[in-house]
């Protein structure tokens, strides 16, 4: 899990920075102790403190407002997936092939956002392995495509089932709108620099702190726990930041209640 792998880097950063500043402390000639120089340095690191404190807490704010959205989002495209069988249904029984590809694309998301669970079952859908776990799957988004094709293909025998090709022509389109928003959503919006200008920023703050007090271990304990608490929220803000998969992924568990809807359903 790379999400993990980074928090620990920053762990190691932190904890490394901070015995350097210790190591360098024991070396201060007495003139760099004097009380002008601690009140400048104790101000330093508030400021430092602050800024951290800062951008974690923004970081921890977007990310989980982001997962939030993408959580509620995905919860909408089963919905719309659902909606668009029910009309289907409704149409009559000649659109009883294109419910069977719908449940097929159903089954084909599943199986590829979370190959670590069990595949739907009885039913045929393309090959997951092909496919990517996050982003547009071509595959799928053929089948889906052409399933939209067939229904503003439809044939309406009479004026009911004319009214209803129009209204699963609309629900196509509200679905597919839908299927964008959370095909937006799998990139992350924390880049390597960024992640990388934290952990510098990280590294000159525990060295401070190192420069700044006497080594003991009641001192070396803070430190550490410190670094831990900050690598932790860390992870949390890495691993929320890639909706699907970690700790905290969105789980498959509305789309299997659309599929199992579709499924009751089905003749």
């Amino acid at each position: 899990m790379q999400e993990l792998v980074n928090a620990v880097v920053v762990f190691v950063v932190m904890c490394a920075s901070a015995s350097l500043g210790l190591f360098v402390h024991r070396r201060l000639p007495e003139k760099h102790r004097s009380p002008e120089t601690r009140e400048v340095v104790r101000q330093g690191v508030t400021l430092l403190i602050t800024f951290t404190a800062i951008v974690l807490g923004f970081l921890t704010n977007s990310v989980k407002v982001g997962f939030d959205v993408a959580y509620r989002d995905r919860g909408e495209f089963a919905a719309e997936l659902t909606e668009l069988d029910r009309c289907l249904s409704d149409y009559g029984s000649e659109t009883a092939v294109l419910r069977e590809q719908l449940r097929s694309y159903v089954a084909g998301i599943i199986a590829s956002t979370w190959p670590d669970e069990p595949h739907p079952a009885g039913i045929a859908y393309p090959d997951p392995s092909k496919m990517k776990r996050t982003g547009a799957a071509p595959a799928l988004a053929q089948l889906l495509y052409k399933i939209g094709f067939e229904i503003h293909a439809l044939a309406p025998a009479n004026a009911l089932q004319k009214t209803m090709a129009s209204t699963c022509a609309e629900q196509y389109r509200d679905t597919v709108a839908a299927r964008w928003k959370v095909v937006e959503e799998f990139d992350s919006s924390i880049s390597a620099p960024f992640y990388w200008m934290l952990v510098i920023w990280l590294a000159i703050l525990f060295c401070v702190f190192g420069l700044t007090t006497r080594s003991n271990a009641l001192i070396a304990a803070v430190i550490g726990l410190c670094a831990l608490a900050i690598a932790i929220d860390v992870f949390v803000i890495l691993d929320m930041d890639r909706p699907y998969g970690g700790l905290f992924g969105i789980p498959s568990a509305a789309m299997r209640d659309a599929l199992a809807d579709m499924t009751r359903g089905s003749p």
